[in-house]
């Protein structure tokens, strides 16, 4: 794993995608994960912005990805719990159930190789296009160097 390589794609893309007005995204996590691997190995967290999540906190997504039970039950991340509204080959779109926000929130789930990128947003179905293609060009990115 080139962790130089991630590190320095995270932080050019996290620049023009989260934090200020305008941007795609309101929080991101990517996550160590390899669905072949012994369930032993634990997953971490390689980077985060915009949330604070734990490696505890974190056991229930994971578990929950590992089920594979993608559109019969619902995960958390942080305080919020979502629900599942689409799924495709290596990513799945989520609506959060508990949001405090009158437009929505929402959440894009991208699997590569041994990452797990989930991409946060809020509002709706503009909100939610302009975050899939935030995260896909990330996760494009890892994927050209097989990550």
């Amino acid at each position: 794993m080139d962790s130089a390589f991630v590190d320095r794609a995270w932080d050019k893309w996290v620049t023009g995608n989260l934090g200020s007005s305008g941007s795609p995204l309101k929080a991101a996590v990517l996550i160590n994960y390899d669905p072949t691997g012994p369930s032993r190995l634990l997953s971490t967290i390689a980077e985060q912005e915009g949330i604070d999540l734990y490696p505890v906190e974190l056991k229930q997504f994971i578990d929950f990805m590992r089920r594979g039970n993608l559109p019969t039950e619902t995960f958390v991340l942080g305080s919020n719990q979502y629900i599942i509204t689409s799924v495709h080959e290596n990513w799945f779109a989520a609506r959060c159930l508990n949001t405090t926000q009158p437009a929505g929130e929402g959440a894009i789930v991208m699997q590569t190789a041994v990452y797990v990128l989930v991409a946060l947003y809020d509002g709706s179905i503009g909100s939610a296009s302009r975050a899939m293609a935030a995260a896909d060009h990330f996760a494009s990115q890892l994927s050209r160097k097989n990550l």
